[in-house]
C-alpha cells in the first residue's frame, strides 16, 4: 500500500511552475530512453516525476493538462523529425506545418492523458499501489489509442533482449507493463517505506521473474536456431533519393535498375541464396491486367545474376483503376512467383482516413500521395528452396512490421522467415530509421522467427528470432547526401514462426488489463454507493 487518501488531498499542492518543471522532466526522461539515444536505463525512472505531479494535484483538470504535456514533451522529442518531413513533402508554410506537427504530437501523447486521468481519479478517491495502478494504465492507454505513428514506452528497451523476450507471451505491452510496474514500486517506496515494502517486494520478484524467462528463452531458442536449415539472405540498400515532391529521383530509370542488379550479382557471387530489395526500389512500372502482374516496359529485372530476389514496386491496375504498393518474388527463371500487396496503408501517405466514404478529401491532395488500394491478405510468399522445399515468406512492407495485430495474421501462416521492405527516406538521417528498427525487433520475438529488412536508405538489418540486430547498415539522407549503394549478407535459421503464446492468445494482454483498471475504478464508487443506501434504509426502518 502506499500513501493513503487522506494524505495526498491534504498534502500541500505543488505550485504550478514546480509541476510543469516535472511534467516536462518526464516527457524528456522519456524520448531520452529510446533509440538512437542509449539511455534505456531511463526508462525504468521515467514516469516518477509525472507520479509525484499527480498525487499532489487536488484539480482532476489539472491533473490531465500536466499528463497531456508529458506526452507532448516526450513526443516533440521522439518525432521532432516529423515537422521537417512535413515541411519538405506538404509544402506547407512553417506556422501550418507547426500546428500540424503540434497537433500530432499531442495525439500520439493522449496515452499520458489517459494514464494521468486514470491514475489521478483512481488515487484520490482510494488507496491502490502505484506498482499495481500504473502498469494497468499505461497498458490500457496504449491498447485503446488508435495511433497515427505506432509506438510503444517499450521502445527504449529494444536493445535489451533479456528484457523483452516475455512479448512472446504479451507482446510489446508486457514490457510496457514491465517498465511501469518497477516505475511505480520505486514511487510507493519514496512516499511511503512502510506500506510500499510488500509492492515492492512482488514487484521484484515479477522483474526477477521476467528476465529468468527471457534468459531461459534466448538459450532455448539459440538451440533451436542452431539445429535449424538456414538461408543466406542479401539485402541491397540503394540509397535512392526522393524529390521535393515526393516521387523518385530524375536519375533514369535504367540506372537505378543497373544499381540494384550489380549490388545482386556481388551477392550472388558471395553466396547468397535470396535477395531483398527494398519497398518501391523497382524504378518501372508494373502492370496488372485480369490478375496478373506484368513487366511494362519491360528490361529484364535479373541480369546477369539468377538468384530469387523480393523487390518493392509500385502495381496500377488500369482496368481497376487501383494502385498497389507491393513486393514481388522473382525466381531463378526470372519469372513472378509471388505477389504480395500492403494490407496496411500509411495514413495521408498511402490513404487518406475516410477518403473511401468521403472521395472529395482524397482530390484535396496532390496526385502522389492517397492513391493506394489496400491489398486483401496477408498470403506469405512461396519462396523454392534449392533442395526443393517450399518455404513461406511473412513480408510486411513498410510500418506493417511494427503492427502487433497484423503480425499476427502473419504469423497463423506460420512463415519461416519474415521479410521487410521499407523505404524510410522520407525521414532522412533522423532517428525515425532508428526507432522503426527497434520497434520491429519486437516482431522477431512475438513470433520466434528470424526477419530481414531492407530499407532503401536504411537502416537495413537482420534480426534473429530473439530480438537480436545480428547486423545493421546505417542512415542517411540521400536528397541531400549521395551515398553510393551498399549491401550485406547473413546466414538465417529457417524457424517455423507463429507458435507462440502471443501468436495465439497473448493479444488479449490489453483487454486483461483495461478490465482490471475498470474494476479498480469502478468497485469502490459502487460499494460506496451501496453502503450509502443500506445506511439511508436503515433510518428509514428506526424512523418507522
Amino acid at each position: 500500500m502506499t500513501m493513503t487518501r487522506a494524505k495526498i488531498t491534504s498534502a500541500r499542492e505543488l505550485p504550478a511552475g514546480s509541476s510543469l518543471a516535472l511534467a516536462t522532466l518526464a516527457g524528456c526522461l522519456w524520448f531520452l530512453s529510446a533509440p538512437p539515444f542509449r539511455f534505456a536505463g531511463g526508462a525504468w525512472i521515467a514516469m516518477l516525476p509525472l507520479m509525484f505531479v499527480l498525487d499532489q494535484t487536488l484539480s482532476f483538470q489539472r491533473a490531465v493538462w500536466f499528463s497531456s504535456w508529458t506526452g507532448l514533451v516526450g513526443n516533440m522529442g521522439g518525432f521532432y523529425w516529423l515537422f521537417q518531413t512535413i515541411r519538405r513533402f506538404a509544402h506547407l508554410p512553417w506556422p501550418i506545418a507547426l500546428l500540424l506537427f503540434l497537433a500530432i504530437c499531442l495525439y500520439q501523447g493522449l496515452t499520458f492523458t489517459l494514464f494521468g486521468a486514470a491514475v489521478h481519479f483512481a488515487r484520490h478517491r482510494r488507496t491502490i499501489p502505484m506498482a499495481l495502478l500504473a502498469p494497468l494504465a499505461m497498458v490500457t492507454a496504449e491498447w485503446i489509442e488508435p495511433m497515427v505513428f505506432p509506438d510503444s514506452l517499450a521502445i527504449t528497451q529494444a536493445w535489451h533482449p533479456l528484457v523483452i523476450q516475455i512479448a512472446d507471451i504479451t507482446g510489446p505491452l508486457g514490457v510496457c507493463a514491465l517498465l511501469l510496474l518497477i516505475n511505480g514500486a520505486l514511487y510507493d517506496l519514496i512516499v511511503s517505506t512502510r506500506r510500499a515494502v510488500v509492492p515492492a517486494v512482488i514487484s521484484a520478484m515479477i522483474l526477477i521473474a521476467s528476465l529468468l524467462y527471457g534468459a531461459i528463452r534466448i538459450r532455448q531458442v539459440d538451440a533451436i536456431s542452431n539445429a535449424a536449415a538456414k538461408l543466406r539472405v542479401g539485402i541491397v540498400q540503394p540509397n535512392f533519393a526522393h524529390t521535393e515532391k515526393g516521387s523518385q529521383n530524375p536519375q533514369p530509370a535504367s540506372e537505378r535498375l543497373a544499381i540494384l542488379q550489380e549490388q545482386s550479382r556481388e551477392l550472388e557471387a558471395a553466396g547468397a541464396q535470396l535477395i531483398v530489395w527494398s519497398e518501391t526500389s523497382y524504378p518501372f512500372a508494373l502492370q496488372r491486367r485480369k490478375g496478373v502482374v506484368a513487366v511494362d516496359p519491360s528490361p529484364a529485372i535479373m541480369r546477369g545474376f539468377h538468384t530469387p530476389v523480393i523487390i518493392g514496386a509500385n502495381i496500377s491496375d488500369t482496368a481497376a483503376q487501383k494502385h498497389f504498393n507491393s513486393a514481388l518474388l522473382v525466381d531463378r527463371g526470372g519469372n513472378i512467383a509471388g505477389v504480395y500487396d500492403k494490407v496496411r496503408l500509411m495514413n495521408f501517405g498511402e490513404r487518406i482516413p475516410a477518403g473511401e466514404i468521403l472521395p472529395w478529401l482524397t482530390d484535396l491532395l496532390p496526385r502522389d500521395y492517397a492513391r493506394f488500394t489496400p491489398g486483401s491478405t496477408a498470403t506469405p510468399l512461396p519462396f523454392r528452396n534449392d533442395d526443393g522445399t517450399v518455404l513461406r515468406l511473412g513480408t510486411f512492407i513498410c510500418f506493417e512490421d511494427i503492427l502487433p495485430d497484423f503480425l499476427r495474421l502473419v504469423g497463423a501462416n506460420h512463415p519461416q522467415l519474415l521479410v521487410n521492405l521499407t523505404n524510410d527516406s522520407w525521414f532522412g538521417d533522423t532517428s525515425e530509421p532508428w526507432e522503426h528498427l527497434a520497434l520491429s525487433v519486437f516482431a522477431a520475438v512475438e513470433q520466434r522467427t528470424a526477419m530481414a529488412r531492407s530499407v532503401n536508405s536504411g537502416v537495413s538489418a537482420f534480426i534473429d528470432a530473439n530480438g537480436r540486430v545480428l547486423q545493421k547498415t546505417y542512415a542517411v539522407d540521400p536528397s541531400l547526401h549521395s551515398q553510393p549503394a551498399s549491401h550485406m549478407l547473413a546466414t538465417l535459421p529457417l524457424i517455423e514462426g507463429g507458435h507462440t503464446f502471443y501468436e495465439r492468445g497473448g493479444h488479449l494482454f490489453g483487454g486483461l488489463c483495461s478490465l482490471c483498471l475498470l474494476l479498480l475504478l469502478a468497485i469502490p464508487p459502487c460499494v460506496k454507493h451501496l453502503r450509502h443506501i443500506a445506511t439511508l434504509r436503515g433510518l428509514d426502518v428506526e424512523c418507522s
